[in-house]
């Protein structure tokens, strides 16, 4: 692992931990934790979040957690999540493995599986599978952001086979995305690169062979949008040092007539801070998760 990487790793923990400290579960959301969606003990596993006095089946909400693809679990979007939840959704909030120990495209295989878990157990959980968001932030959103591309795009998937054909990134029998909500992600992996030589060994961190041509093309999720991707959310804010990459994939959904909402939250005044729609503490934060779930409803069956 670089010492870039290392770093991310010490200051996203110490400043999560600072921000849920005191947060305990709502008393109207029920949570079920730690249930495996597949074979790796610590990685493949979700938790799932439901209001308490739901009945029946939810439409559903796959929360994809940022972190630089080094840093990051399900536990730091626990709370987070439970707001979703509050919206009236069945919220799955998944861990998946991390670089540089599991190489990309991992966290894509894992996501297909997290889908499979999800499409395979809808009458046990109360998932309604003809309706299902996702959210990602960060890296989060590029990775949500690739796998829609994959759902959406055939010439996407098998791109992807052809250059991961030992991959296991088969999608499961009936996997859909009614829309999807990106905030504040870093969607091509080619521009505004950091010129920190210690930034730019995230990339070989990430990456197999270090960042080749033919890599960053696979990392690159508007190189795949088509029409068909689904409707999106965009958001971002003046306080996110990525904010300039929203451009790019609301460029893309604009080019590919994607219907889709752009968000710019804050101002000179109160620029906000990159991902701060996580931290619940914050007016703002309810305002941008009460906008992104309303925006689902907006697309539900």
């Amino acid at each position: 692992m670089s010492e870039y990487s290392d770093q991310i790793r010490k200051n996203f923990g110490d400043a999560d931990r600072r921000r849920d400290a005191g947060l305990n579960t709502p008393a109207d959301v029920i949570r079920q934790d730690n249930i495996p969606y597949g074979l790796h003990p610590e990685w493949n596993l979700l938790d799932v979040y439901r209001p308490k006095d739901a009945k029946g089946q939810l439409p559903v909400i796959v929360i994809i957690h940022g972190g630089a693809w080094v840093y990051g679990d399900k536990d730091v979007y626990q709370f987070y999540g439970m707001s979703l939840a509050q919206h009236g959704f069945a919220v799955v909030n998944m861990s998946y493995r991390l670089a540089p120990e599991f190489k990309y495209p991992a966290p894509l295989e894992d996501i297909c599986l997290a889908f499979r878990f999800i499409l395979s157990n809808d009458s046990m959980f109360g998932f309604d599978t003809d309706n299902i968001f996702a959210v990602g932030d960060s890296a989060g959103a590029h990775l949500l952001t690739v796998f829609a591309d994959m759902v959406s795009n055939p010439s996407c998937r098998k791109a992807f086979k052809a250059m991961y054909p030992d991959a296991k990134l088969t999608l499961p029998k009936g996997t859909h995305l009614n829309a999807v909500a990106l905030n504040c992600g870093k969607y091509d992996l080619g521009k505004d690169m950091d010129p920190d030589p210690n930034a730019k060994a995230l990339i070989g961190d990430l990456l197999e062979k270090g960042g080749t041509k033919k890599e960053m093309e696979f990392v690159n999720g508007v190189k795949f949008v088509t029409s068909k991707f689904p409707p999106a959310f965009v958001m971002t804010c003046p306080g996110d040092f990525l904010k300039n990459q929203a451009k790019y994939m609301t460029d893309a959904l604009n080019e590919n007539n994607v219907p889709f909402c752009y968000r710019y939250y804050g101002d000179s005044k109160n620029p906000l801070h990159h991902v701060f729609h996580c931290n619940i503490r914050l007016p703002e934060a309810s305002k941008c998760n009460d906008d992104e779930c309303a925006f689902f409803k907006e697309f539900i069956k």
